[in-house]
């Protein structure tokens, strides 16, 4: 039943009356009387008898006899509800779209013919074990893959292929993908090999009646092969052959609705359950993908150091030499450094863009030493300082402005306050927080080289998806690069932009939460991969310290080993995904009272609580952190929802948010 409340998240059995025992099929929308009113609900099963003693209740009608439950979606929405301590019927809203009436009655379209054989796709013989997982996916074999595309790679061409070969050994194939410019690429990619009427879009932008129109055609069977963003994991697709996430690292695949599953679990069980054939893609690895390989239930598809080589254009850290600082000695603390400069002229000369990567205004919400820039530390757990709520200071801080704190700080992790701030690179006793914006950046740029066109994607201008492939400066936030017209979704040979120019590296790295360098380095990967080899003229400047360890893997373009080390260390330091980790937000109140409730493993540590900003009315709001060992996960998620169950029964008003591995630890 679709109820909200935790103690009833459990099926109910009811009385089919003989009118409605031909409509009240397994997976129908019904409606049923509980506690005095009618509710929602769906049929998991039809049972001879009930194991309840009772007195049953009886069907009150059959909304619509259109099935839109199937046992494959029923199974995994209860595995996904157990695993993120939430409800069933949470779960299902997330996967079954809002009924409706008019398209239901619509005569369905014919499914079109099986596609021919298509092939060989010669793409994915440039990477090892490429071969190997189409064969698997052909064969309809469970292989589970993580795959790394070459730099200016056109990866959606790629994608589009296993998904090709899916479809002619008659099976399906689901994609999700962050946003909806990669949704139309994927989209076009995959319609060129088997057709415009074979794949579907799902995603929210479509609009309710023609999102539920596309959703019956792929829940009926006429289409077996869906693009869509974190919705489409839950997509109901037919002899499901094949499962593909891109960019996994990127937090719009974090469903931001109880109770928040990430898509890439949501595939990874569902892989699991179905057999299907997973592969998760991007030109970056997560911690996460690191610990599927690591654990030898996925292999990488990645290819030889040499062709990494040829593909990749030129990338230098500023001050990487002696030399170049000799040339440029502010070059560190200048924002655009005298390398910049040389190379966005030189690709401009040439005709070709030049790609300028600026983090957005307020992409900080943390502590700097005013001096170096060392992200401010607890001395006691590392954790990121901040203003303690209600201080009257946070705009100092947060705010983008140079103004010094002179308040006491207080850890964000542990709570501990630190009276007195010392920098313990430099010595400074000053924190601030420093933050430039796309526009300045925009601004900056015209006046340094007049005359030239300067476009902004992202950062409050529209996001573009394409821009033409003559001489222009495009000032981009994470996440927001076009890509050139004429390069086919990557920079290939002799398409691309011919420079790329990775600045505030401090600002992205500066940010006080857990996945700082994984999240830096997907940024900075996926823009460099925009820009044509080294051996066409493409160059990349990142204004970052050469010496760090994201710097260094992104100039040798090695996002495996940068997981791998990542991973490591999370597991040194207990963080997520070596351990499972619960993030418990409410009123302090509630936040203590939950806990209370909890039976937690034994092994269970509780980190916090620590004050977090007030809500709009102005109410205090804490946040405790749990972990325990991976071995007791399943032992946490049902402690955490056997307490909300406990609260919900006591009909207690103030709720707390429960979040499993969630994506940001600041």
């Amino acid at each position: 039943m679709d109820v909200p409340l935790a103690h009833l998240d459990r099926p109910f059995d009811y009385l089919v009356p003989d009118t409605l025992d031909s409509d009240a099929r397994p997976g129908v929308r019904v409606r049923v009387r509980f506690a005095g009113r009618l509710l929602d609900g769906v049929v998991l099963a039809r049972l001879d008898r009930s194991a309840h003693d009772g007195r049953l209740g009886w069907l009150e009608r059959v909304v619509s006899p259109e099935p839109v439950l199937s046992d494959e979606l029923a199974r995994l929405c209860r595995v996904i509800a157990d695993r993120q301590a939430g409800t069933f019927a949470d779960v299902l809203r997330l996967a079954v779209p809002p009924r409706h009436a008019r398209v239901e009655a619509e005569t369905p379209v014919p499914a079109p013919d099986p596609p021919p054989p298509g092939g060989p796709y010669r793409g994915w013989e440039r990477y090892q074990h490429g071969p190997a997982l189409l064969a698997a996916v052909a064969d309809g074999r469970s292989a589970h893959a993580v795959w790394h595309p070459l730099p200016g790679e056109d990866w959606p061409a790629r994608v589009a292929e296993v998904v090709a070969t899916a479809a002619a050994a008659g099976r399906g194939a689901l994609v999700v993908v962050p946003d909806q410019r990669d949704v139309a690429r994927v989209l076009a990619a995959a319609q060129a090999l088997v057709g415009p009427e074979r794949v579907a879009a799902l995603t929210a932008d479509l609009g309710p009646a023609r999102r539920y129109r596309t959703w019956l055609a792929v829940r009926r069977g006429l289409v077996k092969l869906v693009v869509g963003t974190r919705a489409a994991a839950f997509a109901p697709v037919a002899d499901l052959g094949l499962l593909v996430i891109w960019d996994d690292g990127d937090d719009l695949h974090a469903e931001p609705r109880a109770p928040y599953p990430h898509a890439r679990d949501v595939l990874v069980q569902r892989a699991y359950l179905s057999g299907a054939a997973l592969l998760v893609a991007g030109f970056a690895r997560t911690a996460e993908s690191a610990l599927l390989v690591g654990s030898g239930w996925a292999r990488e598809v990645v290819a030889a150091r040499d062709e990494v080589r040829t593909a990749m254009p030129r990338i230098a850290a500023v001050g990487d030499s002696e030399s170049a600082l000799a040339r440029d000695p502010l070059a560190h603390g200048a924002r655009l450094p005298a390398v910049a400069f040389d190379v966005a002229r030189a690709a401009l000369a040439r005709d070709e863009p030049v790609l300028v990567q600026v983090p957005r205004a307020g992409y900080i919400p943390g502590l700097a030493c005013a001096s170096c820039r060392e992200p401010a530390r607890c001395r006691a757990c590392a954790g990121p300082l901040g203003l303690p709520s209600g201080s009257g200071r946070t705009g100092d801080v947060f705010g983008g402005g140079h103004n010094t704190v002179a308040a006491s700080l207080r850890c964000r992790w542990c709570g501990v306050p630190e009276a007195a701030y010392r920098c313990p690179a430099c010595g400074s006793r000053r924190p601030r927080a420093t933050v430039f914006g796309a526009g300045r950046t925009g601004e900056e740029l015209g006046r340094a080289f007049p005359g030239a066109t300067v476009r902004a994607s992202g950062g409050g201008a529209p996001v573009l998806a394409e821009v033409p492939a003559g001489p222009a400066l495009v000032v981009a936030t994470p996440g927001a690069e076009p890509w050139v017209a004429g390069a086919g979704g990557g920079a290939g040979g002799g398409a691309g932009y011919g420079a790329a120019l990775l600045l505030d590296g401090w600002a992205l790295l500066g940010r006080p939460d857990l996945r700082v360098a994984e999240e830096t380095l997907r940024r900075w990967l996926a823009a460099a991969a925009l820009v044509r080899p080294h051996a066409h003229g493409g160059r990349v400047v990142v204004a970052a310290e050469p010496e760090l360890a994201v710097v260094q893997a992104l100039v040798r373009w090695d996002p495996a080993g940068h997981a791998h080390a990542e991973l490591i260390a999370r597991t040194e330091v207990g963080f997520p995904p070596a351990v499972r980790m619960a993030a418990v937000d409410g009123s302090p109140d509630a936040v203590a009272d939950l806990l209370r409730a909890a039976r937690l493993p034994d092994d269970a540590e509780v980190l916090g609580p620590v004050e977090l900003a007030p809500t709009a009315a102005g109410e205090p709001r804490e946040r405790a952190l749990l972990r325990v060992p991976t071995g007791c996960a399943r032992e946490l998620s049902a402690a955490l929802a056997a307490a909300q169950a406990t609260r919900s029964a006591r009909k207690a008003t103030d709720l707390v948010r429960v979040r499993l591995d969630p994506q940001e630890i600041s």
